[in-house]
């Protein structure tokens, strides 16, 4: 783009092109929102979290895990924090007091992550007294050393079903939420409180994914019109 408005200005200056036409192509967008967020079919993301063997204590905690993280968008460094205390059961709400806002938020507990989340609670989470709610399956029953094996947890889930073409971080549920929501009506404020975004430009670059709307304002191509 950069170098097309480059041109339009030589041709302008050499007085074989009107000087609007400059004009018709936008300056380059910034350097952090030139890459499309890599994300799921919603297909997809439940072929997933349905891979899980639930006769197997690992199987009911990582799918725990999932699911708060393709329900609510939750970052993986949000489910490594997450504590017994953070559970609100009466109200089905989380309270999230760790993020990159510093500030609590607190949000809807959806019907089956809830099931699952107490279920691996009752069921799977071993007899340890730790304030965390996700441990390891093996004495010493310890909390995940970082975030970095919650999206271990995603990798191993993603090369189990075999699915080629998605990235195998967390992210990939945080950005296939998004883009679902937009496809299915929500707009980019939405989103972007959902995802707790503390700017509005964090969320745009979500408005790349959302077809329907770029065909909305797209303009109409001038095709073989001379300058």
């Amino acid at each position: 783009m950069t170098v097309l408005r480059v041109y339009l200005r030589f041709l302008s200056a050499q007085g074989e092109c009107r000087p609007e036409l400059i004009h018709a192509v936008p300056p380059a967008a910034l350097r952090r929102l030139a890459t499309l967020p890599r994300y799921a079919s919603p297909e997809t993301i439940e072929r997933i979290i349905d891979s899980y063997d639930l006769s197997t204590p690992v199987g009911v905690r990582d799918r725990a895990i999932l699911l708060l993280l393709a329900r609510l968008g939750l970052r993986a460094g949000d489910v490594w924090r997450l504590r017994l205390a953070d559970i609100d059961w009466a109200n089905a709400v989380l309270c999230l007091r760790h993020g990159k806002s510093r500030q609590p938020t607190r949000l809807p507990l959806p019907q089956d992550a809830g099931d699952a989340l107490l279920a691996y609670l009752t069921e799977a989470r071993p007899p340890a007294r730790e304030a965390h709610v996700f441990l390891r399956v093996q004495a010493p029953f310890r909390p995940f050393a970082s975030a970095s094996e919650i999206a271990g947890i995603v990798a191993r889930a993603v090369a189990r079903t075999g699915i080629e073409g998605v990235p195998t971080g967390s992210h990939l549920f945080r950005h296939s939420l998004a883009t679902a929501m937009l496809r299915g009506g929500a707009n980019l404020e939405s989103v972007g409180t959902i995802l707790r975004h503390r700017s509005p430009s964090t969320t745009a670059i979500y408005a790349k994914v959302d077809i329907t709307m770029l065909e909305a304002v797209a303009q109409p191509w001038l095709g073989g019109e001379a300058c």
